[in-house]
């Protein structure tokens, strides 16, 4: 009896004792970055503004020896650039008058130049519309008769990202409009949040996040399709060193608490190549969409990637094109959202996902406490009642056992 205890103690209960089960007693990954942000910096009134509204903004989130730099950009297609550097003092310059008269190349840098190391960008370039009257949700088997023309977002007009903009909670807002009449009560929008510490996102899907990760919200909401059984699929393009290789994948996810029924996570890693140095930076996301603004488990909808491309023509980002010099490569993929059988876009006029852009390895998931106190309570208590067991059968034998020689009288 006390043998079986012992094993079950030691298969079950003491590994959710332990590291990583309860990271949560230590918080989990700890460490902080000091972040600030600052919208268009070093812009003045003397530099004349080309048609339209200038949004750059530069999030710096400080640590103890080094320094990332976020800027999320709408000039052109709108983008997020990635910069790591091994200083605690480096800082962004942008040349404003080589930026805004379209002579981009090297109008933005992070100095010193020598300590920066890694860089990357995230650009969102089309929003892809389909008419899916067959309700297949696979547009990779359809003829082209079924797309419609592109929204190419270089084209959209944004909104002013000051309006938005908290700099308290590390937050901004960029939405946009395309130019045709489906967007005439709609808008393309890109959330942005950037992040001090450890932690999750206020809505579904809560992506878990640290100190290294920046997030961006896509949602689409009040467009007219163009078709009453559209669905959408949305381009994505990423700009790094040649010397850095890319792939995707999904793995398997624990932790079905805080994004439910979606047990998969994808990521779009960067790493050396041909070495066999950690992961530098990442694209991650669950596989999941929403087709409302306040989601409940019946609005999930699921979303696929497409395999890696590589990009011939690069983004039309100015962005991308102001930082990177000569030496980089453009990879793309499609995120299609929906599958046979789930509402068409039109049924909400809503849709969402979500996606992570940081540096090292993404966050891995780990059982929360309230599914660790579910287990422990589901396994606890059938352990306190095998030793409660044992124990009363034990004094049962030890008290039917003689106790030596009693004389008859």
């Amino acid at each position: 009896m006390a043998t079986a205890a012992s094993l079950l103690l030691s298969l079950f209960i003491w590994p959710l004792l332990t590291r990583p089960a309860f990271a949560f007693l230590d918080r989990g990954d700890t460490y902080r970055r000091k972040v600030s942000l600052e919208l268009n910096p070093g812009l003045n009134s003397s530099h004349t503004a080309p048609l339209g509204v200038i949004n750059l903004l530069h999030v710096r989130a400080t640590g103890n020896n080094d320094t990332l730099h976020f800027i999320f950009c709408s000039q052109g297609a709108p983008a997020v650039l990635l910069v790591h550097t091994n200083s605690s003092s480096s800082s962004l310059k942008v040349d404003w008058l080589k930026f805004l008269s379209g002579n981009l190349s090297g109008s933005l840098k992070i100095e010193p130049e020598n300590s920066v190391h890694y860089s990357s960008a995230l650009v969102f370039t089309r929003l892809w519309e389909y008419d899916d009257v067959n309700d297949t949700a696979d547009p990779t088997h359809l003829p082209p008769s079924s797309f419609f023309p592109p929204y190419e977002l270089q084209n959209f007009t944004w909104e002013d990202l000051n309006r938005t903009l908290n700099y308290t909670t590390h937050t901004a807002q960029l939405c946009g409009k395309g130019p045709t009449e489906s967007f005439h009560n709609g808008s393309f929008c890109l959330g942005f949040s950037a992040f001090e510490s450890e932690g999750r996102g206020p809505t579904w899907p809560r992506l878990l996040h640290n100190a290294n990760a920046s997030q961006v919200r896509f949602w689409l909401k009040g467009v007219t399709g163009r078709s009453g059984f559209s669905r959408f699929v949305l381009e994505l393009q990423h700009i790094d060193s040649k010397e850095l290789s890319s792939q995707v994948e999904t793995l398997r996810s624990i932790d079905d608490e805080y994004t439910p029924s979606i047990f998969q996570v994808s990521q779009w890693v960067f790493s050396p190549i041909n070495s066999t140095s950690p992961i530098l930076g990442y694209v991650q996301w669950k596989p999941v969409a929403y087709r409302t603004e306040s989601p409940v488990l019946n609005d999930a909808t699921p979303c696929r990637h497409s395999h890696l491309m590589p990009m011939d023509q690069l983004p039309a980002s100015d962005l991308f094109l102001a930082y990177f010099g000569d030496g980089y490569s453009a990879h793309g993929l499609n995120v299609t959202f929906s599958i046979a059988g789930d509402p068409f876009y039109n049924a909400t006029d809503y849709l969402s996902w979500t996606v992570l852009v940081g540096l090292g390895s993404p966050p891995t998931e780990s059982f929360s406490a309230l599914v660790i106190g579910i287990m422990a309570l589901g396994l606890g208590i059938p352990l306190v009642l095998i030793l409660l067991g044992g124990v009363f059968v034990c004094v049962r034998k030890q008290r039917s056992v003689p106790q030596g020689y009693e004389p008859i009288n």
